[in-house]
């Protein structure tokens, strides 16, 4: 590893497919013998530090369509979040399903799992039949696998019968020094950026391409009022982008003042800050509060001059679909890929079905829009939200940092890179954007 890491240090990409693979590498596993461990535990006090760890793995083998990759960056994505806990079911069971698939799936089936979403690093070795890519090649990966077996795939793969996630549904993800992918996973890597903010925007900004802009998804238009909750997050500070980007008009749902500036400074102007406003759209347990859908849903009014949104970008799921639900405008569409509040939803029917709106499912990307998502960033008309980086060996802290959201846009994690800031190789197109790479750093 010590080689590969070196020879992409110094630039010497041609050298590596002359490089052994290493036998083993470093990862970011959790275990099969502690899922149960937080059984009784309530859900808020469940700590990814305890359950992520780095351990020695066995490299898999390289199957046909596949690619290996040397890892320099990687980050954490909600699905970590729910790995780490094992909720809400363990990721085991995903691997188990898989493995029955195939002779060359069993590799998936292991009593660890390396987790991971995204990563930025550099070919190694591609497998029969793969053509596009070559040892050295420099890469970001999306997330979606599939098998491509079945004609229901071949119009969208997200409709795949066979579509997973890796490093969530997979074994082999990215938070590790090597990777497992499909070919078709594989990205150019944006060339202005470092391998740590390269890593960074795979999963959600092609989330948020598909949910949005995408004709699967919302086919947001110029000039729709678009409600983005969470719109500082991972996921909601794409969303943001992208709503300004295609001349829509956000409004941006955030939890702190520090959180309305970081989205003020992407050029957000309708701001409603839930803290200051102080919502709290169920009563207890059980029972919501419509006023506070209405008293929500008027103060998005006096924003707007009047109008109801067109779509809101739904993800927090249970704690907030009963007011998405409401205030979308007659006709309007509630697009909806996330539950990371809770998957039982309530809603009063009455405000759907009697002014014709929409509940709309979107779930990741096909590998289509993820490359015209990751494109968006290529041009530098998206930028990384990433706010933190942390080495491998604290990824159990930057999982926390997820988990209770005490972070801002996206938390890098250094994999095979020594340190943050390497594998730029386009500074003068990285200071025309520098300033809004940077946006979230620090904050």
């Amino acid at each position: 590893m010590n080689e590969i890491r070196d020879a992409i240090l110094a630039d010497q990409l041609d050298a590596l497919g002359g490089l052994a693979v290493p036998e083993s590498y470093r990862a970011v596993v959790v275990r099969k013998d502690e899922q149960n461990m937080f059984e009784g535990v309530p859900t808020k006090e469940k700590d990814p530090r305890k359950s992520l760890h780095i351990d020695e793995v066995p490299t898999p083998e390289l199957g046909p369509g596949e690619a290996i990759v040397a890892v320099m960056a990687s980050s954490v994505n909600y699905n970590t979040v729910w790995t780490s806990i094992f909720e809400p079911v363990s990721t085991f069971g995903f691997l188990e399903r898989y493995g029955r698939l195939s002779e060359l799936t069993k590799r998936h089936d292991l009593p660890y799992h390396v987790v991971g979403s995204d990563l930025a690093g550099v070919v190694l070795r591609v497998g029969p039949g793969v053509n596009k890519w070559k040892a050295g090649d420099e890469v970001v990966a999306h997330c979606l696998s599939v098998e491509l077996e079945d004609p229901a795939g071949h119009d969208d793969t997200m409709m795949d019968p066979q579509q997973r996630i890796w490093g969530f549904e997979t074994n082999f993800g990215g938070l590790a020094e090597l990777a497992l992918v499909k070919s078709n996973q594989l990205m150019p890597k944006p060339a202005h950026l470092s391998w740590e903010e390269a890593a960074s925007p795979g999963l959600v900004n092609s989330t948020a391409y598909r949910q949005l802009v995408s004709r699967n998804g919302a086919h947001m238009k110029q000039g729709d009022t678009v409600l983005i909750w969470g719109a500082s997050g991972g996921l909601g500070s794409y969303a943001t982008q992208m709503a300004l980007n295609g001349g829509a008009i956000p409004v941006c749902v955030v939890s702190s003042p520090e959180k309305a500036e970081i989205v003020r400074k992407m050029g957000a102007e309708l701001i409603i800050d839930r803290s200051a406003e102080g919502y709290k759209f169920w009563k207890d347990e059980h029972n919501q509060d419509p006023k506070e859908w209405q008293r929500f849903g008027k103060k998005i009014r006096e924003l707007t001059g009047g109008e109801d949104v067109d779509i809101v970008f739904e993800h927090p799921g249970r704690e907030t679909f009963g007011a998405s639900v409401y205030v979308a405008k007659k006709g309007g569409t509630i697009v909806t890929c996330a539950s990371t509040s809770g998957y039982m939803h309530q809603y009063d029917n009455r405000y759907l079905w009697m002014n014709l709106k929409n509940i709309l499912s979107s779930h990741f990307a096909n590998y289509k829009e993820a490359w015209e998502a990751n494109r968006l960033i290529d041009k530098g008309l998206i930028h990384p939200t990433l706010s933190k980086v942390y080495p491998m060996e604290q990824v159990g802290q930057a999982a926390l940092d997820v988990h209770k959201n005490a972070h801002q846009g996206k938390v890098g994690v250094l994999t095979l890179a020594p340190e943050e800031g390497l594998g730029v190789k386009n500074a003068e197109k990285r200071e025309k954007h520098l300033e809004a790479i940077n946006r979230f750093r620090g904050v």
